[in-house]
């Protein structure tokens, strides 16, 4: 099925004679699906993005390993029966575009990180054109910057949003707008639903007698990135967060441990701030 303009109109036209329609399940294409998200639910059909990894493995769990439009389109009528998909709202105009800006910019740090890798082991005579192809990265990487905060402040909702996850030490623009992006179900959540939705939150790994590391796995990378990166300047920064990683390592849990342990308490504290709609309080808003 094709996202351009004919080839909605023509499953629109499909779909109106369908009779009744319970669901309508699409998988995740990189963003290719949002224009026809967008065209169903605009006419009030019931539709759902399904996570294309849950999809594949589902299809494993049920032993279809091969791959044709007709098994995709089989898994998917049978991962909706499953009750596996949920309908999600979908994001409005002004933040799908802040979500491809973010987008972006996080490619622009991926190939600025990777010239700077190639910088410090490049020969002599190759520094010269690497460096600045990694300068101008960087200022890109700025003036994308510049246009996230000019997005912000079209909208007073998000401008008053942006201000309060700010208050709090170590969130800086790039994660509060990460937040508001990627993350609009922050602050509608419970602690534990919001870390797993980061996928911020251990995972058991037992089997029978034996108790295995807990490892966090899944969830939205990009938030968990933005959060990850804060959360080691908060540690330098921030009373509460500091506090709480000292005593975490005092205690015997490795660093990464501890890290990913503050992660989950800041991203609780921002979790019950913007469910409250109250500013960061020193002496402990945990």
């Amino acid at each position: 099925m094709g996202n351009d303009g004919a080839g909605i109109a023509a499953v629109l036209e499909r779909l109106s004679g369908a009779g009744p329609i319970a669901r309508i399940v699409l998988e995740a294409t990189g963003g290719y699906e949002i224009p026809v998200v967008a065209a169903l639910t605009a006419v009030g059909l019931p539709v759902v993005v399904g996570n294309a990894r849950q999809v594949r493995d589902f299809a494993r769990a049920v032993g279809k390993l091969a791959k044709t439009d007709a098994i995709d389109a089989a898994i998917l009528a049978q991962f909706a029966e499953a009750g596996r998909a949920e309908r999600r709202a979908l994001p409005d105009e002004l933040t799908q575009t802040r979500q491809s800006w973010l987008a972006r910019r996080r490619q622009r740090l991926e190939m600025w990180l990777a010239e700077e890798q190639r910088l410090a082991i490049a020969v002599r005579g190759l520094r010269a054109p690497i460096q600045p192809h990694g300068e101008w990265l960087r200022r890109q990487m700025r003036d994308l910057d510049t246009e996230l905060q000019g997005l912000i402040r079209q909208s007073p909702v998000w401008r008053e949003q942006e201000n309060l996850l700010r208050t709090v030490p170590g969130v800086g623009p790039v994660l509060a707008t990460t937040l508001l992006a990627d993350l609009p179900e922050l602050g509608r959540l419970n602690r534990k639903q919001i870390a797993a939705l980061v996928g911020g939150a251990p995972l058991n790994w037992d089997r029978g007698p034996q108790r295995g590391a807990r490892h966090i796995w899944g969830g939205r990378a990009p938030v968990r990135t933005a959060l990850y990166m804060a959360t080691v300047s908060a540690v330098r920064c921030d009373a509460v967060i500091r506090a709480f990683f000292e005593r975490l390592c005092a205690a015997g849990k490795p660093k990464k441990v501890a890290i990913t342990a503050c992660m989950r308490k800041r991203l609780t504290i921002l979790n019950a701030m913007r469910h409250s709609r109250t500013g960061w309080l020193p002496a402990g808003g945990a």
